[in-house]
């Protein structure tokens, strides 16, 4: 018996060490909370009851700790003493204090606090690094704290911008730190190199508990070089600020690895989030992922596309209203975002009025003049448009030449330019393909008003450069998970179909309307010189205006008096 009670003892040890080694829970009202070295502790603490953090048994071998907080949104506040004061303690959402460990020293306190009223669920965790490790924001000389491992984040509806202070070589227990801004040799921190990784939460997934568990990944070097991106790699001579494209309601989480190159080691800076929106707003928080006006627009502009798709080019009027929507919309968007800073709402209201003048124009265009080329030519620029988006998007975004402006626009109006003139010796096909492939992509755009998917920042991206001076500099990157995928086989089957649809019909038949104000001319021609023709006798339009008017006129005028109405007799 004494032998079973053994094995069943020891088999209950062996479960609990594999249900949980790396994470724990907590309780705000203990008051202590006991952490181990690389084990994630959840908890939720509460503003009146501060929470004092242990670490005990620090090996030897450890040189210096870095202990990290994370929460979604609300801010805590860790510190090295009950007193917070600027340069021993940080607040925020992601937070991290380095502790540099004196001789024979085994036991490490931080005191954690929630900034708001309300209870904050959180999770931390300690890590331990040697002597030969470097030490992150070890030559921080921006920051408040004289050691800070924490990255800066900062948001707005153009790009994201991350901030970071140097990290300085490691050194022993016990011993004076290298100097940070003596010389610049392999001997000093100026050998150091830092590679910037992006690592995307799953996409329309805003829950706590998932962000929380992603963070765990992009905690340590080994874990975050196997699931992150490395977006780029910068030398001590670069400047420690990053750009990406800002992703709204879509999390994302941004991380640094310090690498000594001539010790082969590295460490990690505290993981920081966003998911560039706020989850405290009266309007338009991260909840609402887009405006009312938003999905309005767009409805309404994925229905005429999606008519476009099928009939365009049976309906040729309606898909030059649709193109000259599109040209004039864009270009009329940002004429006056750049000019007049005037509500999102009355903006977007303003570019569906100047869309439609536009679309209007075009029509009447053709009406009059009949200029074929003229017309093929803004379809094909503004499936060129597209296709260069798309280039851009898929491939040649983050290449280091199109940075510049001058590079980046004059490509893109290339490849714009070269899609009409490779399809002049087939104006059918290429209006078809327009109408099929910029149809169906309208209601991608439909789609993202409701539910986030990145294929909407194939044109997002172009329209953020044209809008912002700034964005040249920032990395756009996009996540492509499954709901990219499903909607970019909804855009594939919705474009085959209808090119397929309108080539198969439109076999046999002229390849182009003819010319509208010609056959208009002939038929008022025809009508005066045919005296049989009932409408010979209709009366000019001009007549009939007056007439009309005429009628109208007397409608409103009261019935004057006749008089007496017999003869007087004499």
């Amino acid at each position: 018996m004494e032998l079973l009670r053994l094995l069943v003892l020891a088999v209950l040890a062996l479960e609990q060490g594999v249900a949980g080694p790396t994470e724990t829970v907590g309780n705000s009202s203990e008051g202590l909370l006991e952490f181990s070295l690389g084990k994630f502790r959840y908890f939720k603490l509460n503003k009146p009851f501060p929470e004092e953090a242990v670490l005990r048994d620090i090996s030897s071998n450890a040189t210096f700790l870095i202990f990290q907080i994370h929460s979604q949104y609300q801010n805590t506040t860790v510190s090295f003493s009950k007193t917070l004061l600027p340069s021993t303690s940080g607040t925020g959402t992601d937070k991290g204090l380095v502790f540099i460990l004196r001789p024979e020293q085994s036991m490490c306190t931080w005191y954690l606090e929630a900034a708001d009223a309300e209870p904050v669920q959180s999770m931390a965790v300690p890590l331990s690094y040697s002597e030969r490790d470097p030490v992150p924001g070890g030559c921080n000389l921006e920051f408040d704290l004289d050691i800070d491992p924490n990255i800066y984040l900062e948001y707005n509806f153009f790009e994201i911008s991350i901030k970071f202070a140097p990290a300085n070589l490691g050194y022993a227990r016990g011993t004076d730190p290298p100097p940070c801004d003596v010389g610049m040799g392999q001997d000093s921190r100026w050998r150091l190199r830092y590679d910037v990784y992006q690592y995307f939460l799953p996409e329309n997934d805003l829950t706590e508990q998932v962000l929380l568990k992603h963070l765990q990944r992009m905690v340590e070097v080994p874990q975050v070089k196997a699931n992150a991106i490395k977006v780029v790699t910068l030398t001590a001579n670069d400047k420690t600020s990053i750009y990406f494209s800002s992703l709204r309601v879509q999390g994302v989480i941004y991380n640094v690895i310090v690498w000594d190159p001539l010790l082969n080691t590295s460490a990690a800076y505290v993981p920081v989030h966003t998911y560039a929106c706020s989850f405290k707003a009266m309007e338009g928080d991260c909840s609402s992922l887009g405006r009312v006006s938003t999905k309005v627009f767009f409805t309404v502009f994925a229905l005429l596309g999606l008519f476009i798709c099928f009939f365009g080019h049976r309906f040729w009027k309606t898909e030059l209203f649709f193109i000259g929507f599109i040209f004039m919309g864009f270009f009329f968007y940002i004429l006056i975002t750049r000019l007049i800073p005037i509500k999102y709402d009355v903006r977007l209201i303003l570019t569906a009025i100047a869309g439609s003048v536009g679309g209007i124009f075009l029509v009447a265009t053709w009406w009059r003049f009949g200029i074929l080329m003229l017309c093929m030519l803004c379809v094909g620029l503004v499936l060129g448009f597209l296709i260069s988006s798309v280039i851009f998007f898929a491939l040649l975004g983050n290449v280091k030449i199109f940075r510049d402006d001058v590079v980046f626009w004059m490509t893109f109006s290339c490849i714009a330019i070269i899609i009409p003139l490779v399809f002049m010796g087939c104006l059918r096909i290429l209006n078809i393909l327009t109408c099929g492939i910029i149809g169906s992509y309208s209601v991608v755009l439909a789609v993202d008003s409701y539910l986030y998917t990145s294929l909407s920042y194939i044109t997002l991206n172009v329209l953020k450069r044209a809008l912002n001076t700034d964005f040249h500099r920032a990395f756009t990157n996009v996540p492509f998970q499954t709901t990219d995928f499903i909607i970019l086989a909804v855009w594939g089957m919705l474009a085959v179909s209808g090119i397929t649809l309108q080539i198969r019909r439109e076999r046999g038949q002229p390849f182009f309307p003819p010319h509208p104000y010609k056959l208009w001319k002939r038929e008022r021609e025809r009508r005066v010189t045919n005296i049989l023709d009932p409408s010979y006798h209709i009366p000019p339009l001009r007549e009939r205006l007056y007439g009309r008017l005429a009628q109208i006129k007397e409608f409103f005028q009261e019935e004057q008096s006749a008089g007496e109405r017999t003869p007087l007799l004499l």
